[in-house]
């Protein structure tokens, strides 16, 4: 339990400290009274669950003190602890073995950590015994082919590229008749970042993943949004924009380590809809976690 713990604990150090660590020394030995509704609310906004999670935790809270009699405000520790882990789903498995290749679309805008959790999302699935091939398909951009490409060479994973500002689209497709050639069992393809308020690149994006469907029928198998945790509430105008565009079925919060909004994961969930399937919790290779979200609770607290 521990070991399991570990990670996020040290992982939300910042989110605890600057956010949470407030809320808990708030939720002290004192009596509850009108002014605690607004002080909690306001350090709910500030560590990020937004607007409209945290008018539903007060509410909620405000109904226990209600019914439960409760006059401390230590008392609301437990039912905050607990009321924000139920507003998050459970990780859904993610099971690809009917599917060889697997593909899977990472999509974000630069500099979300996009390229770096491809490599990491290779080093678990090799370590899985599973194969691997990716797709350097961020053709605008050279350093993130040559950054792939090097983490290609570390991890021994092949890696199929283009031409500097080529067809991402046709990237995508030799990615994934590359992997059917050698039996892969997963096609990992990383996607030029697309700033989501430019619609030409967004449509290019679109672009992406109409073709592989026509490299192979079913593609993709699944298309992950990779998120900047430092971005807050600002990655969720993000967010909707590459959901209406290219059907994202799950998130990664990346860079979950260095952020001190990790709050954002409610708001993700509310207005989205999403599960979050991995956090960014290092910068080694084994710190992408599956997200489990009362580790992640247990960690934004303890």
């Amino acid at each position: 339990m521990t070991e399991r713990f570990g990670k996020w604990i040290s992982g939300l150090d910042r989110t605890r400290k600057v956010a949470f660590g407030r809320i808990s020394s708030f939720l002290g030995a004192t009596e509850i009274n009108p002014g605690t509704w607004e002080d909690l609310e306001a350090m709910l906004v500030q560590a990020d669950l937004g607007i409209d999670v945290t008018e539903e935790v007060i509410t909620s809270l405000q109904a226990h003190v209600a019914a439960d009699g409760l006059t401390k405000t230590s008392e609301l520790s437990e039912y905050l602890e607990i009321d924000l882990q139920n507003r998050l789903p459970d990780r859904p498995v993610l099971d690809f073995s009917a599917h060889r290749p697997a593909v899977i679309l990472l999509v974000g805008v630069n500099g979300s950590g996009k390229t770096t959790t491809i490599a990491k999302l290779a080093k678990r699935y090799t370590g899985e015994g599973k194969k691997v091939v990716l797709g350097a398909a961020d053709t605008f951009r050279a350093a993130a082919v040559d950054q792939l490409q090097a983490w290609g060479k570390r991890l021994n994973v092949p890696v199929i590229a283009g031409q500097e500002g080529g067809d991402s689209a046709a990237v995508a497709y030799d990615t994934i008749q590359a992997a059917i050639a050698r039996k892969a069992d997963y096609a990992l393809i990383d996607t030029a970042g697309r700033l989501h308020t430019r619609y030409n690149l967004m449509e290019e994006l679109k672009k992406v993943h109409r073709v592989t469907s026509k490299a192979l029928p079913g593609a993709p198998h699944a298309t992950w949004l990779v998120l900047d945790a430092n971005t807050g509430q600002n990655a969720l105008q993000q967010a909707r924009a590459f959901k209406d565009a290219v059907q994202v079925t799950g998130v990664i919060l990346a860079k979950l380590d260095s952020s001190a909004r990790g709050g954002m994961a409610f708001a993700i969930q509310h207005e989205l809809a999403l599960p979050i399937l991995y956090a960014g919790l290092g910068e080694h290779p084994d710190d992408l976690q599956p997200f489990d979200k009362t580790a992640f609770v247990k960690g934004i607290f303890s």
